[in-house]
């Protein structure tokens, strides 16, 4: 079964729990993880009777992800490929709840809708006049309008205007993470970021994608984005960036 009208952020795997490392759990984890805990945002299902799809059908009028922490952009990212990438592009020198807020906010300077070909072949000068808007898009707007546009143009002429295929058309880990990389703004590690968010919190798991994102890709972990369902993950992955910034300091 597939999800009509908006494209689906995911394929449909069908993983058995006891056949992956990253899915095992025990019966009463996989039904939890179906249901949900009060407050906290449901998990894909691993069991073989639900398909990604069909879950997903479910839940596709709240909020899905929780990485600007604001319900209604949070809601776009779950909805829409293309603005999931898009915030994704933006995730840099500028607090990521702001980074991915954006594509709600641009969206709704474009009238309503992000429309992979419209922004495509806007005039480069109107697009960056409307990421410098107030309160602007990106700390550099005029840089990351150019982004995002080069963005889209990828997909319109690599992926047929859908963003959802930079994943659906990839085979294993290792291609979805070169067809990431290949994107504007994506270095390796966030490129493996990024990978491990599909994987981890939207059911997109090619073979060999755990192993294709690295230390993003292991489970339990709280490091990025990827690992991020709630206030309390945010607090934990901000902890380890600030770890890991003090780490890099040079000692006296």
């Amino acid at each position: 079964m597939r999800v009509k009208g908006s494209e689906q952020l995911g394929k449909t795997p069908v993983v058995n729990a006891d056949q992956s490392p990253h899915s095992a759990r025990s019966p009463t984890q996989r039904m939890t993880a179906i249901v949900g805990d009060a407050g906290r945002r449901p998990m894909p299902p691993t069991s073989s009777v639900l398909s990604y799809a069909g879950f997903w059908s479910r839940y596709a009028s709240g909020p899905m992800l929780h990485l600007s922490q604001d319900p209604t952009a949070d809601r776009l990212l779950g909805k829409d490929p293309l603005a999931l990438l898009i915030g994704m592009v933006l995730d840099q020198q500028i607090p990521l709840e702001r980074a991915f807020s954006a594509p709600r906010d641009l969206r709704d300077r474009l009238g309503g809708r992000l429309d992979v070909a419209e922004i495509a072949g806007m005039d480069p000068d109107a697009l960056a006049a409307i990421f410098s808007q107030r309160p602007a898009l990106h700390r550099f707007p005029a840089a990351n309008a150019g982004r995002v546009q080069k963005l889209c143009r990828i997909i319109v002429d690599e992926y047929g205007g859908k963003a959802a295929n930079v994943w659906k058309k990839a085979s294993t880990g290792p291609d979805l993470l070169a067809r990431i990389r290949a994107l504007p703004g994506f270095g390796e590690q966030k490129a493996q970021i990024f990978l491990a968010l599909l994987g981890k919190q939207l059911g997109v798991q090619p073979p060999g994608w755990g192993e294709a994102a690295g230390r993003f890709g292991q489970p339990g972990t709280h490091m990025s984005v990827a690992d991020i369902v709630d206030t309390e993950s945010l607090a934990k992955v901000r902890a380890y960036k600030q770890q890991m910034k003090l780490a890099a300091k040079p000692s006296n």
